[in-house]
């Protein structure tokens, strides 16, 4: 009982998503329509991107480029530039979960070592909304991108038509706040660990795994069928790399398909999809970020989606609404939990910093939505 109570404190979402199917299935009958509910294409090609995400985590290919670009720095400014723009550029392409995973216990080691730890909140803080931000430029940077882009049946071209303004502007509201928490700030010498050099086997698995990323790539861009990647990208890495696949988060797959269950079950009842149909019209931005606060940003764009055909406000919406609360984006856990561990006591400060830096970010690009 101890750890189902666990499982489910650690998966709210989960257990929110399978919790909402399972009470449509009291309204809407299961049946073999149930299967037309999900979104293969969408799981199938998710399941492959995380593969390959967590198979270059664990070879370190990540972190090692973060160690070269850190050896170049020679003040705290540039330091805060590389630690925060590693999560903001590697998250249009390793989605912002990984990122964070990967770059703030980078972040902690690196602040220690200069003798900066009263600024790890406010790098750490930095670094989740660079993530959050960054990844929504690009389909497969975040599982709600991934999810809409195909929805919405829109072309590579006019996706990155959608997101590249609101792009350039967080990195232009990205690069001032890192020269205002590092203003006054000097910096000795860092002294780091040498570079770990590769293998053969490491070097081989590493582009065996960027392979099979580029062959993801190929199914965003409509070149290759999802069903051809996940054909040759679940065998490989099961005989290559086996590990891997038990790393994989499974329980956001799971999530996926609760919620493809809830909102086909809406969408069969007429007087529900007549009912938010109508609450959506002309408010998918705002109802998107409102509803991102609430129940994070990937179910957000999963609930609203089946009700609206104004995707670019969907999407804009559910990005933007990463920004927030805590729960916003589920990535922001990531970053909350590793720095918990890390310092304990200064909970309260890091929630505090978090939730006004976020409020301020987010009334930014509000502002700038609803005037032009």
């Amino acid at each position: 009982m101890k750890k189902i109570i666990q499982f489910m404190k650690g998966e709210v979402v989960l257990c929110i998503a399978l919790l909402l199917a399972l009470m449509s299935m009291f309204l809407v009958a299961p049946s073999a329509q149930y299967a037309s509910y999900m979104n293969w294409h969408v799981l199938s090609l998710l399941l492959c991107l995380m593969l390959v995400m967590e198979g270059l985590k664990q070879l370190g290919v990540f972190a090692s480029i973060a160690g070269i670009l850190m050896r170049k720095v020679k003040s705290f400014v540039q330091v805060a530039y590389v630690l925060v723009f590693l999560c903001f550029f590697s998250a249009m392409f390793i989605t912002n979960d990984v990122a964070l995973i990967t770059f703030v216990p980078f972040a902690i080691e690196v602040l220690r070592m200069a003798g900066k730890e009263k600024k790890m909140i406010s790098v750490i803080v930095l670094q989740t909304i660079a993530a959050n931000l960054g990844s929504m430029l690009t389909p497969i940077g975040n599982p709600q991108n991934l999810y809409l882009y195909d929805q919405a049946g829109y072309s590579l071209t006019k996706f990155l038509g959608v997101m590249i303004l609101p792009c350039v502007i967080s990195f232009a509201l990205l690069f001032a706040s890192c020269l205002w928490i590092a203003k006054g700030e000097t910096m000795d010498d860092i002294v780091f660990p040498p570079i770990q050099y590769w293998t053969r086997k490491r070097g081989i698995l590493t582009g065996i795994y960027i392979a099979l990323f580029l062959l993801s790539i190929l199914v965003v861009a409509e070149v290759v069928p999802f069903a051809v990647a996940l054909a040759i990208t679940l065998p490989v890495v099961f005989v290559m790399d086996r590990k891997t696949i038990k790393s994989v988060d499974y329980c956001l797959l799971l999530t996926f398909c609760g919620f493809f269950i809830f909102v086909g079950n809406m969408g069969n009842i007429d007087s529900v999809a007549a009912f938010l149909g109508q609450w959506m019209q002309g408010r998918e931005f705002i109802v998107a970020v409102l509803t991102s606060q609430v129940i994070s940003n990937v179910p957000a764009a999963l609930l609203l989606s089946g009700f609206t055909a104004d995707y670019k406000a969907l999407l804009l919406g559910v990005n933007i609404g990463g920004l927030g609360t805590l729960i916003a984006s589920m990535a922001s856990l990531i970053s909350y939990k590793l720095f918990a561990k890390a310092y304990p006591n200064q909970r309260g400060r890091y929630m505090g910093y978090f939730t006004w830096m976020n409020i301020v970010y987010l009334l930014i690009f509000c502002v700038l939505y609803f005037a032009f």
